[in-house]
């Protein structure tokens, strides 16, 4: 199409990432046209879904269910792996829990009942899946023991998810449009009928049946981060694209959509400290440090300020980078002994971390920069008096293995750090995405201020609000996008095919 002709389409998806994609795909089952707009440059496609780990959290029953997405798995790797189960009851269960009650019923339900068919429906869109063993599972008696709820990710991360997608997509007849950002939709009594767009400098408008928007929340927009989440978050660092900056949300609710969900509340991790300003497809989440669980955080007082143990990390991760962001200079240090070392990831190992290592505390401490060293050497050797060391330790489960008489607690996999060598890792917070956004149905259906339907107007992915209050279990993001991004993209081609037949 030349940039600035007005074009016409059946399905017209705004967004590029996972839910964007699998809505895309799921219109094209049924025959009919679909154009995407991604507002970034092809070699930047794909919205924060490419910067993500890839990871998906799913209900599963055991090793059989496993094996419909991994069927390359060896008997060997059956045999040494405990994979576990996770129940849709444990998933629900989980989502409510770290939520605090307040995820949406409905939506909530859909997403865990869904889930596994959904991953299901990927996997023979061509998408591959590989077991998480570097990041989900440690050896226990010999046997590889998986924890948390999550054991499988896309092959290549969330660069191999996006490149999967794309693939399927670009075979099976979807039509991309590239430096395209949509300005605003375009409705009337009938409903939503397209968008009005810039595309290399140019306006024009594509008129479509349905608008499916999947083009994530408002991390990217600094100033709708203080706005919304409150004084300081500007000073966040973003760990994925820098296009997401609310425009999807905005478009929306300038027509009339309903403002939903945790708009002061965001899923933040503990991000490098002198990571850049927006995320890096070169080095995807390898700025994440999610080991905490293993040591302790220290801010620039010297003390501990969080509770390191009060769950599996999958369940902490995404609210502590908000509990950084609230320390002096919003920053903080996570330390290790050599019990622990080799248990960390493989993002602590990277070349581009802010690291110190010392043979003695006194030195660690010292060369940790921007920290009270008297204050923190004595929160070191106050919290090694305080661990219970004679209960056993174990990563692969809640071992109880605390702290007493502390003023912040330790609950579980508390470690004595006395053991040279010591590692040190600066951090601050990284935020991955927003959870104030639009309101749907368990159709997809955006609903409006009256809490009906827009005609023509769907949504999935980070823009929509009411899946996640407070905090987010890890994995439920990507699932989420997959499970609603298809609902989207089958319910707005019915919708297409409804009005074709009625404009005859």
């Amino acid at each position: 199409m030349k940039d600035d002709q007005p074009i016409s389409t059946d399905i017209l998806v705004v967004g590029a990432g996972n839910a964007a994609m699998c809505a895309a795909l799921a219109a094209r089952e049924s025959g009919v046209e679909v154009i995407v707009l991604e507002r970034a440059m092809e070699k930047d496609r794909g919205g924060n879904s490419a910067f993500s780990a890839g990871a998906f959290r799913f209900a599963y029953n055991g090793i059989e269910d496993l094996k419909t997405l991994m069927p390359g798995l060896t008997q060997e790797e059956i045999e040494n792996t405990d994979f576990g189960s996770y129940p849709e009851e444990h998933f629900i269960n989980d989502m409510f829990r770290v939520t605090q009650s307040r995820c949406h019923p409905e939506l909530t339900r859909k997403l865990t009942k869904e889930s596994l068919s959904t991953i299901q429906w990927m996997q023979a869109k061509n998408v591959p899946f590989v077991p998480i063993y570097g990041r989900q599972a440690f050896k226990v008696d010999g046997k590889l023991k998986f924890w948390g709820g999550l054991t499988v990710e896309a092959a290549g991360g969330g660069a191999g998810l996006m490149k999967a997608l794309h693939e399927t997509a670009n075979k099976e007849g979807v039509t991309m449009l590239y430096e395209a950002q949509a300005t605003s939709l375009l409705s009337g009594e009938q409903g939503v009928y397209g968008v009005s767009l810039k595309r290399r400098g140019k306006t024009t408008k594509i008129y479509a049946k349905s608008v499916i928007l999947a083009c994530g929340g408002f991390q990217a927009n600094s100033a709708m981060r203080t706005r919304f989440l409150g004084p300081g978050w500007e000073l966040a660092k973003v760990r994925g694209t820098r296009y997401n900056t609310g425009d999807g949300i905005r478009m929306a609710l300038d027509i009339g959509a309903m403002p939903y969900g945790h708009w002061s509340g965001s899923h933040s991790v503990c991000w490098d400290r002198n990571a850049p300003e927006f995320g890096n497809l070169t080095t995807g989440s390898g700025f994440q440090k999610h080991g905490y669980p293993l040591g302790i955080m220290v801010n620039a007082n010297g003390e501990r300020f969080i509770d390191e143990g009060a769950d599996f990390r999958n369940y902490t991760y995404a609210k502590y980078g908000r509990e950084i962001l609230t320390q002096p200079g919003q920053f903080a240090w996570q330390i290790f002994d050599r019990k622990v070392a080799h248990l960390l990831g493989n993002e602590y190992r990277s070349d581009l971390v802010t690291k110190i290592k010392s043979n003695t505390l006194e030195e660690l401490t010292a060369k940790m920069e921007g920290v009270n060293f008297e204050t923190c050497l004595k929160t070191i050797k106050k919290f090694n008096s305080a661990v219970r060391t004679d209960i056993p330790f174990n990563p692969t489960i809640k071992d109880g293995r605390c702290t007493v008489e502390l003023h912040v607690p330790k609950s579980n996999w508390a470690n004595t750090i006395e053991d040279g060598p010591f590692e040190a890792y600066a951090v601050t917070c990284g935020i991955s995405f927003t959870f104030g956004g639009l309101k749907i149905n368990s159709k997809a259906e955006v609903q409006d201020t009256g809490h009906n339907s827009i005609p023509g107007l769907y949504a999935a992915g980070e823009l929509v609000g009411g899946l996640f209050y407070f905090n987010y279990p890890g994995g439920a993001g990507l699932m989420a996008g997959s499970v609603f991004g298809r609902i989207a993209g089958e319910q707005a081609a019915e919708h297409a095919i409804r009005r074709k037949s009625t404009s005859k």
